[in-house]
């Protein structure tokens, strides 16, 4: 195994990378209960790019583990899930916004930096804009849905050192929201770093 691409990525921060088809790309969290907000693209053609309904569709689960396989809209698989030390990841809690910020936290948090801004801030890099967003992976965010389907943003469930890792179906672009939330317990209200490591 030879690393490929190993980066920090500051508290607050995007981070960008094609992962070509094979390679393993490990996200490890460094100081514990850090949400990093992922968005996934075919490297060849960004059309075709991560759904949330088709994974939850083929996989018949809302949880992201070990043996999930993130996938496109046309059900084509862009990454698998192949190991992991937290055991549950969500994707239904979507991106934070300065708009949804406003709307959950106050007006006074408009212009606070989001996980929204910074994935038009990377996804720029490779032409691609607003309406290129869609439904993104939450990793190490602990998002629980009550009985009655109402969901919940808790203390997160990873701890210092714990990793995922996911290996590219397909030459996949990678664009990620090392997320900045202040007002919920998604980063233990005190955002940190995380590590990129891809290995071949």
């Amino acid at each position: 195994m030879t690393v490929v691409l190993e980066e920090t990525v500051a508290a607050r921060a995007p981070w960008s990378a094609v992962v070509a088809a094979g390679d393993v790309l490990t996200i490890v969290d460094l100081h514990g209960n850090q949400a990093v907000d992922c968005l996934l693209y075919s490297a060849a053609d960004t059309a075709v790019r991560y759904s949330a309904a088709e994974t939850i569709r083929r996989q018949r689960s809302i949880v992201l583990t070990t043996g999930s396989v993130l996938r496109a809209d046309t059900g084509a698989a862009l990454m698998t899930v192949v190991a992991d030390e937290v055991g549950v990841h969500d994707t239904l809690g979507g991106a934070c916004s300065q708009e949804s910020n406003t709307l959950r936290y106050g007006e006074h948090t408009r212009q606070q930096h989001a996980c929204v801004e910074n994935f038009l801030i990377e996804g720029a890099r490779w032409g691609l804009g607003k309406r290129d967003l869609v439904s993104n992976i939450n990793w190490f965010m602990n998002v629980p849905v009550d009985p009655d389907g109402a969901l919940g943003i808790v203390d997160g469930l990873s701890g210092p050192g714990k990793r995922v890792s996911l290996r590219a179906e397909i030459d996949t672009l990678v664009l990620v929201s090392n997320c900045p939330q202040v007002n919920n317990p998604c980063n233990g209200f005190d955002p940190t770093p995380v590590s990129m490591v891809v290995t071949r």
